[in-house]
């Protein structure tokens, strides 16, 4: 495991490169988050329980989904979107009426399944998880790319245009190269003027 940013009261942790990508978020308040979940091993479980016990397996959609009974069997709860198709036997259905804390929430993105939902780290500087929403590009950041498995563009680039409004300074996807992907700080801002060239 890679910890690619640290604040006093949580860390962001890469897992696996992927695709997808998975991340550890070690959170003061909400304890170990695996956004998406790897193939089950006992060595991985115990490297994340050492860094902040594991409470919670987050899935950006169903991409991500992998040995879930062993994941729960080792005490994670299974959170997806109320609208993801594909995984059958969840803990909780999230969407944006949910909190996992005070300052972790759920923004919906759907496009490239049907229920691709992000995970928003809200309080500064802030931070998004947004599965398979963005792809980072040939600049490394994350911008909106075409899929021929689309479930809709279209509701994709809505989502991508709403995420240009939270307020943020790092953005993780599905896809992490190391040494090419750019996550931030300034994911805000390259996000809006990806955002700005789509329209024009």
């Amino acid at each position: 495991m890679d910890r690619l940013l640290e604040w006093h009261d949580r860390a962001i942790w890469l897992v696996e490169t992927g695709p997808p990508a998975v991340y550890y978020l070690a959170d003061r308040d909400a304890g170990g988050v695996l956004v998406n979940a790897p193939p089950f091993a006992v060595a991985l479980y115990e490297d994340l329980s050492r860094t902040a016990p594991l409470r919670y397996v987050f899935l950006p959609s169903h991409f991500g989904a992998c040995d879930l009974d062993a994941w729960r069997a080792a005490g994670a709860r299974i959170l997806v979107s109320a609208e993801e198709e594909g995984v059958a036997d969840v803990d909780l259905r999230v969407g944006p009426q949910h909190k996992l804390t005070r300052t972790i929430d759920f923004i919906p993105i759907p496009g490239r399944t049907r229920g691709t939902c992000g995970l928003r780290l809200k309080n500064k500087p802030g931070a998004l998880f947004v599965g398979p929403a963005l792809t980072p590009a040939e600049s490394g950041w994350p911008e909106l790319v075409a899929h021929a498995d689309d479930d809709s563009y279209e509701n994709r680039l809505m989502g991508v245009i709403g995420l240009g409004a939270q307020g943020f300074e790092y953005l993780f996807t599905d896809n992490f190269v190391p040494s090419q992907t750019r996550f931030g700080p300034g994911a805000d801002v390259a996000l809006r003027d990806h955002i700005d060239r789509l329209l024009t």
